[in-house]
């Protein structure tokens, strides 16, 4: 028997909407996962790679604290991660110019040279999750996720994490 649009949207049925931050989350675990796949063939573990990215991001001044507060972590689990990183030859740490107290965290030219390949191993899984998807309806997916985005912050539910748009 057909459904009305009245039965279609009982409480037994979930509506695109409700389905939406599923769907979200779901795409953003397996988009993270097989970059993560191909990242490892550089020798970087998930947490490595997304702070190399993030500082490589944050520009010459990004101090720890920054660095953690986008990163999602405590300062204890960035300290030991970057530990990592400088004995990696990855990063360095600086005092910062404006307070003494905190340290600036920077890319060593082997981490810069290695972003250039993290980037290049990124820009091919995009085209190949893109793939096949009009310009248009991007562009349209695009916008919409801006808008959710921006009422989310006007909402004062999260911190925004700078991107690079």
């Amino acid at each position: 028997m057909p459904t009305t649009d009245t039965q279609a949207h009982t409480p037994a049925t979930r509506t695109d909407a409700e389905h939406f931050g599923a769907l979200l989350g779901e795409t953003h675990r397996i988009w993270r996962t097989m970059l993560d796949e191909r990242l490892r063939t550089l020798g970087l573990s998930q947490a490595k790679w997304l702070a190399l990215l993030h500082i490589h991001r944050g520009g010459q001044a990004l101090t720890q604290k920054e660095l953690a507060t986008r990163l999602g972590i405590e300062g204890a689990t960035l300290t030991a991660l970057l530990d990592r990183l400088m004995r990696d030859d990855y990063i360095e740490r600086r005092e910062a110019e404006s307070d003494r107290r905190s340290k600036t965290v920077h890319l060593t030219p082997k981490a810069q040279h290695l972003m250039k390949r993290i980037t290049a191993i990124a820009a091919q899984l995009r085209r190949e999750m893109l793939a096949g998807i009009p310009e248009r309806d991007l562009g349209v997916c695009i916008r919409t996720l801006r808008r959710i985005q921006e009422t989310a912050e006007s909402l004062g539910k999260i911190r925004r994490q700078p991107t690079n748009k």
